[in-house]
């Protein structure tokens, strides 16, 4: 066991209120309760620290909700060492009050002896205080950063640092000299929960590297967060046309007219009764306001006290609602974008994610409001309702690399990870077709070479990790293609599965980028294949992949949310796949998106036509081998002998 660190902490303190906010403890004789760190939270400081002596001066944490962040934090700000002797200040920067608010408390308690301010709305801090915690809002507003001297800081902490590649903190990080890696610079440190080990493809432009991460479900394993429970249900809302916004995701206003029927919320609230019935504190999540107050409704209707919270509740009346939930007065607390983010209600024993999400990260941030431990409840059960999976939506599942298909009924976080590896065993949970399986051949039946070009089931699973225009070409191998015929192949590594026994890390995903030569250099026309990247997991693999992809070709090309992909298919795309069907069934310009047909030739110069015969092959050999079954039992038939009348 590593030894527990200690930190004095004053249970008690006082404001000091004037044009600077002002958090002190002035009397250091008060009563001293000691934090004991877990053992997590000392080797993630231990990790800053070793990056920081190896030249590092932009780090992101990976730490699950419930983690303690804030006990990090302050202990960081001890244990980092001045750059000179004028560089002693700190600044914690964070876009909510109440992460603003909850930091101040908690400095003014680590550290009665240092000053703390706050530069938040009408606060204004000195810009001379020991540690100053900014609404980073606030910060950027008018000539406010100015009075912060960047030589007198030492320290730069960001908590939800998945937001640091916002103008907002591009413009402060660039103010404090870290919008690139300088020596003479602070250190900068962003904490977040929706951090992934390959999730660095916009945050590099903040962040050089991650240096520790603490998964949520390893943290349930050590009984450093609630177990959880997991039940996915069919919800039959069909989300397949509705737009995308600009992160991405859903566009609310669209995805709300489809999920906000009387159909779906009944169907909501019915498997709420069916699966949660001993639950004493719920959180729904929502699209919208329309969303919350028609499933609100939908509630009251069965006899269920349901209130909600949202953006437009007075800040008054939302305390006074969250504090009578935290207090157990009603079972039922449903909102819409206000509980994803620095939430602190223990009790909450059942989370209803009634808002489908393309974003990993809001799902994980979701599900993460249940985990935090409470002495009255055993575990959290998350009630996932899923939509049609054709948009690209992740699922429980997929955090756990199953594929968003799988449906669960209260599985645990043990038979989630039991899914997977049996999932593994047969390629990833999916029979694909000519797989073997249990000594038998399984088959998805294509008529032509076209019918097998257009069965995009399976990119379901890697297009609820990435939106990129990935396209698969063969089982456990998908291509996403690059400018002028280069492309990068992602493929499952058959030589690590025999190894995985002997080391538990083995790399089992391979990602290379293979080069189109020009006519003339050489009699291939494709360079050697470039490794690009090696990882455990699929969904590490795709994000390693993409991350490259976004730095080398253009998001034009690669992102499949591009405005071209929907338009009509060229000349040129029509005949090369009517080439592939009848003369009496060729394709129009109506019958196909150009992205679409872009994704089937693809899948043709990528071995389509060879996989198609191999397939044919495989089926007419399972033909054989199923007529000599039945000849066979014909025989056993005919030589059993029995009691009674002979056939004439």
């Amino acid at each position: 066991m590593r030894p527990l660190g200690r930190v004095s902490v004053h249970r008690s303190y006082q404001r000091t209120f004037s044009n600077t906010i002002n958090f002190r403890i002035p009397n250091s004789s008060r009563s001293i309760q000691e934090i004991r760190l877990r053992d997590y939270q000392e080797e993630c400081i231990q990790s800053v620290l070793r990056s920081l002596k190896h030249g590092h001066k932009r780090l992101g944490i990976s730490l699950a909700t419930g983690a303690g962040k804030t006990v990090i934090f302050t202990q960081l700000i001890d244990r980092i060492e001045p750059n000179s002797k004028e560089s002693n200040q700190t600044l914690i920067l964070a876009h909510r009050r109440e992460l603003v608010e909850q930091a101040a408390r908690h400095c003014t308690a680590a550290y009665p002896d240092k000053t703390v301010e706050i530069e938040m709305g009408n606060m204004h801090a000195s810009g001379a205080a020991d540690i100053t915690i900014a609404s980073i809002q606030s910060l950027i507003s008018g000539d406010r950063i100015d009075k912060f001297d960047p030589r007198r800081f030492k320290l730069i902490l960001v908590d939800e640092a998945h937001h640091i590649v916002a103008p907002g903190y591009l413009r402060t990080l660039e103010h404090f000299g870290l919008d690139e890696k300088k020596d003479d610079s602070p250190l900068l440190v962003g904490v977040s929960a929706t951090f992934s080990r390959f999730d660095g493809l916009r945050l590099g432009a903040a962040i050089d590297e991650i240096v520790y991460h603490k998964d949520y479900v390893d943290m349930i394993g050590e009984k450093w967060l609630s177990d959880v429970v997991f039940t996915t249900v069919e919800s039959t809302a069909d989300i397949s046309r509705v737009k995308s916004s600009s992160n991405g995701d859903f566009q609310p206003g669209e995805l709300s007219k489809v999920v906000n029927t009387k159909q779906i919320n009944e169907i909501t609230v019915r498997s709420w009764l069916a699966k949660a019935p001993g639950r004493k504190s719920t959180l729904v999540f929502c699209v919208d306001l329309a969303h919350v107050a028609g499933l609100t409704q939908a509630f009251r209707q069965h006899g269920i006290d349901a209130r909600f919270v949202t953006g437009n509740t007075p800040k008054l009346e939302r305390s006074d609602r969250v504090d009578a939930f935290r207090r157990g007065e009603f079972p039922v607390l449903l909102n819409c974008g206000v509980f994803t983010e620095g939430t602190d209600i223990p009790n909450i024993d059942c989370v209803v994610l009634a808002r489908p999400t393309r974003s990993r990260n809001l799902l994980v941030q979701m599900i993460g409001r249940g985990m935090r431990l409470h002495p009255d409840k055993a575990n959290c059960h998350i009630i996932d309702m899923v939509s049609t999976l054709a948009a690209g939506i992740v699922t429980t599942p997929t955090l756990f690399g199953l594929d968003p298909s799988e449906l669960v009924e209260e599985a645990t976080v043990k038979d989630m990870r039991r899914l997977k590896d049996a999932s593994l065993e047969t390629n990833d949970g999916k029979e694909t077709p000519g797989s073997m399986n249990g000594g038998n051949v399984t088959f998805v039946d294509y008529d032509s070479v076209f019918d097998l070009i257009s069965d995009t089931s399976g990119e379901r699973h890697i297009h609820s990790i990435s939106q990129n225009a990935w396209v698969q070409v063969g089982p456990n191998k998908y291509v996403l293609s690059g400018p002028h015929g280069t492309y990068i192949r992602l493929e499952k590594d058959d030589t690590a599965e025999a190894e995985e026994e002997a080391e538990e890390d083995i790399a089992s995903w391979v990602a290379s980028e293979i080069r189109a030569l020009p006519k003339g250099v050489s009699k291939s026309p494709y360079a050697a294949p470039r490794r690009l990247l090696a990882a455990s997991t699929f969904s590490d693999a795709v994000h390693g992949a993409d991350k490259y992809a976004s730095e080398k070709y253009p998001h034009l090309l690669i992102s499949r949310r591009q405005r071209w992909r929907n338009g009509p298919p060229s000349d040129g795309q029509l005949q090369f796949l009517n080439k592939l069907r009848g003369e009496e069934d060729k394709l129009e310009a109506a019958d196909i998106t150009k992205g679409k047909a872009a994704d089937m030739i693809t899948k043709v110069r990528h071995g389509a036509r060879g996989q198609f015969s191999k397939f044919e092959t495989q089926r007419r050999q399972k033909d054989r081998q199923d007529l000599a079954r039945e000849q066979e039992k014909a025989m056993q038939l005919l030589e059993r002998v029995s009691v009674g009348p002979l056939s004439p």
